[in-house]
């Protein structure tokens, strides 16, 4: 971009928060709507999703769909297979971004990426979370830990056989231990679910 260009500042904007911002964060440091349309026309900018927009010429973004949503819906924590993908301990590949929600929000409305929402209670929903800097985005993802007593929660919606192999991998590709995974089934309610099967791979 050369350097008189008219979007010299607006970019700079851009680029001092990582290179991407939701609409209303852009006009609250000063971007006007028009011109987030005209850098949008010019090229300048690229709109992610409905509301979010990104400096063009960046690298490609790693995970584009966790980073949507975790901007889109801040109150909003990766989970169940999206969570698994993302600890690689699922042969599953996720083709919706799973996002649990505090009971009683509102469903959000986001029209990319596909997504499916869980409401946990507390204190499940607010158990195991991690953050994760991806692409200069925090991203709320559970603990691997977490997301296998999840998974067995969820055993009806994503299949026993999901949650048991997660279990597998849980142990042995993170190599979490038997009490760390029973802490987050007592909080999930499924740890005399959850005994047999961790028992069977010890």
């Amino acid at each position: 971009m050369a350097k008189n260009t008219p979007f010299q500042k607006q970019l700079g904007i851009f680029k001092s928060h990582g290179g991407m911002m939701r609409t209303t964060q852009a006009l609250g440091l000063g971007i006007h709507p028009r011109d987030l349309y005209a850098m949008k026309a010019a090229g300048v900018l690229e709109q992610i999703s409905r509301g979010l927009y990104r400096a063009s010429g960046l690298k490609p973004l790693a995970n584009p769909d966790l980073i949507t949503v975790a901007l889109k819906i801040p109150k909003g924590i990766i989970c169940l297979i999206s969570a698994l993908a993302f600890h690689e301990i699922t042969t599953q590949i996720p083709h919706e971004v799973h996002v649990a929600l505090p009971q009683g929000s509102e469903k959000p409305r986001l029209d990319h990426p596909p997504t499916r929402f869980a409401w946990f209670k507390e204190p499940a929903f607010g158990s195991g979370i991690e953050t994760h800097n991806l692409d200069g985005v925090s991203v709320r993802v559970y603990c691997p830990e977490k997301t296998v007593a999840d998974c067995f929660k969820a055993r009806n919606k994503i299949g026993l056989d999901v949650a048991i192999e997660a279990l597998k991998l849980c142990r042995e590709k993170k190599r979490s231990s038997p009490e760390a995974i029973l802490k987050y089934a007592k909080v999930c309610r499924v740890a005399k679910i959850m005994k047999p099967y961790l028992e069977a791979i010890l």
